[in-house]
């Protein structure tokens, strides 16, 4: 994020993160910025899409555990150690399913600039068709996530 807010034309390829519990009042104010009804006050601006969602990610944590999606800030603890990231409501898919795709590079040299591409890379995806965030389905991480540790356990996963 500081890099962002330096250079924000080269750095808007993430979406908008907060490390908490230090910037849980400007996580929080994310909400009242855009409509959202937090501790009872409504704010006066409009919402641009409608809801914001976030995915929350614990620290020291791994293969998605822990990982919750939340359209409330109220609905995360400011004292949890974790980092809450704007979720991507409109993502690419691949026959409807989200997926990530990771990509395996060594930059052997700066100057000249130098990289290698390794031939192989990996794809993940979830096992159930995806459909924006509602109060219905923001628990459903079948749909939300991508980790292999969680997707194993789903009827659909082949």
């Amino acid at each position: 994020m500081k890099m962002y807010k330096r250079f924000p034309e080269e750095f808007d390829f993430f979406p908008q993160t907060y490390v908490l519990p230090v910037e849980y009042s400007e996580f929080k104010a994310q909400f009242e910025k855009y409509g959202r009804q937090v501790n009872g006050a409504s704010a006066k601006k409009q919402s641009r899409s409608g809801d914001e969602t976030f995915i929350i990610k614990p620290e020291n944590l791994c293969q998605g555990k822990g990982i919750y999606l939340v359209k409330d800030p109220r609905e995360v603890d400011p004292a949890d150690n974790c980092v809450a990231q704007k979720y991507i409501t409109n993502p690419f898919l691949l026959d409807d399913l989200k997926f990530d795709l990771r990509l395996y590079v060594l930059v052997y040299g700066v100057n000249p600039l130098r990289i290698f591409l390794f031939k192989d890379g990996l794809v993940r995806l979830a096992t159930e068709p995806y459909v924006k965030p509602t109060d219905a389905n923001i628990d459903n991480l079948f749909m939300h996530l991508t980790n292999y540790a969680i997707n194993k356990n789903n009827d659909n996963f082949v």
